[in-house]
């Protein structure tokens, strides 16, 4: 994955739409970022390359930290009509 002037949120919402699951930014850092991570996905044969939690704290010096609970974003939808013909 590469980044060219790219905000820590949108890292965090590229790195939750691989893993399935939602990542938060906390980092609390401003700005624009470049950067490359190589990691070794689910179906990557190349096992040198390391896990996407490895990856992130090695070459970013960042961490991914699981199971903590944050507020997070939903829609809820109550109820669904047909729309009448006009």
């Amino acid at each position: 994955m590469t980044g060219r002037k790219t905000p820590m949120a949108d890292l965090a919402k590229q790195l939750g739409d691989m893993a399935g699951r939602t990542v938060i930014d906390n980092t609390g850092l401003k700005g624009d970022f470049d950067f490359k991570l190589d990691w070794a996905s689910s179906e990557s044969a190349d096992e040198s390359l390391p896990s996407v939690f490895t990856a992130v704290q090695e070459q970013l010096g960042l961490r991914l930290v699981p199971i903590r609970k944050a507020p997070v974003e939903v829609i809820v939808i109550e109820s669904v009509e047909r729309a009448s013909p006009n």
